[in-house]
Order: C-alpha cells, then sequence, then structure tokens
C-alpha cells in the first residue's frame, strides 16, 4: 500500500508517516518511481506506535516496542527492553500521583484555614446589601 492508504487505515497523516520513517521507526520500501511502499507489518508498526502515544509515552519510548515487532514477535512488550520502559513509565505516573497528592494535601489544608476563619464583619455587612 501507499502511504495515502496507510494513513487512512491507521487514521493519522501522511506527514506524521514520514515523520515516523525519519526517526527510523517507521522504514519503508521504495518502489521503482521512488513512492513508499507499506505492508500489514508496518499498519501494525503504526497501530503500535498510536496505541503507546495515547497513553503517554513519548516516540522515544516506543522504539523498543516498534523494534520488538519489527524482529518478529507478535507483541511489542515481549522484549525485555519493552518492559523495562513500562517499569520506568509507571515509576513515573507513581511520582507525580504522590506530587499531586502532595499539592492536594496542602489545598485541602489551606481550605480548611480559609473556612475556619470566622467572616470578616466589614466585608459580610457589604454582601448582604447587595
Amino acid at each position: 500500500m501507499r502511504i495515502g492508504e496507510l494513513a487512512q487505515r491507521t487514521g493519522t497523516t501522511t506527514r506524521a508517516l514520514r515523520f515516523y520513517e525519519a526517526q527510523g521507526l517507521l522504514p519503508a520500501a521504495r518502489a521503482a518511481n521512488g513512492y513508499r511502499e507499506y505492508d500489514e507489518d508496518h499498519l501494525r508498526l503504526v497501530k503500535e506506535i498510536q496505541t503507546l502515544r495515547t497513553v503517554g509515552f513519548s516516540l522515544d519510548d516506543t522504539r523498543p516496542f516498534v523494534d520488538c515487532l519489527r524482529t518478529g514477535h507478535d507483541a511489542g512488550d515481549a522484549c525485555p527492553a519493552s518492559v523495562e520502559v513500562y517499569r520506568r513509565k509507571l515509576a513515573e505516573v507513581e511520582a507525580c500521583m504522590r506530587d499531586l497528592a502532595a499539592v492536594r494535601s496542602a489545598l485541602l489544608d489551606k481550605l480548611a484555614a480559609a473556612t475556619a476563619r470566622p467572616a470578616d464583619p466589614c466585608t459580610a455587612e457589604s454582601e448582604e446589601s447587595r
């Protein structure tokens, strides 16, 4: 298939596919006329990239998964390098969750302190007159 058909079948753009090729993620064979030629294996590679990008992986993070598929594995996460990326990304997510929990706790403390203060009589009177 040509690049336009691959883009249509994967719901992406030809520009994105050319970018993947430039990054070494999507090698394309060339026809005698210079057109890129793709097959079902390329379709699998693009879908793997898209799936991983959807869950927050950088394009570079997808490389071990693509390499794993290109070596003939049925799944992109069948190789140790891919599993290691999962572990690293999970650690990053857990660190973000800890950071967000700390921010949440600080906000709850500030809200509790703000609502525990007695109302300012000047502010209360001006609000009642509205």
